[in-house]
């Protein structure tokens, strides 16, 4: 049972700071990957092998507890990821340095 109950605090959009629940980021990640249709049913297994440094940092700033939950997190934000940095890269210098941007 807490098991569960910490991984629906995760889910449920709310992180605790001390006396304060703030709106997660982990949240809008997930409420923009069910959007897409990507957390229906758990019907999928995934295993391997990692660095535990690398499980507890992510751990850690994410706030999340539960491997499972993690992992979960970690692909939701790969599935959802909109290449904005790609593009600003592969953009850059391609506006006219003499063209007037302010109103």
């Amino acid at each position: 049972m807490a098991k569960a109950s910490r991984s629906a605090s995760v889910w449920s959009g709310k992180r605790r700071r001390g006396s304060q629940s703030v709106a997660s980021p982990i949240a809008a990640v997930l409420d923009h990957t069910a959007k897409a249709g990507l957390l229906g049913e758990k019907d999928g297994r995934i295993a391997g092998r990692v660095s535990s440094d690398l499980i507890a940092r992510a751990k850690s700033r994410t706030g999340i507890r539960s491997d499972s939950d993690l992992l979960a997190f970690a692909l939701a934000n790969v599935a959802i990821e909109d290449n904005s940095g790609a593009t600003f890269v592969r953009v850059r210098g391609t506006v006219d340095p003499a063209m007037d941007l302010e109103p």
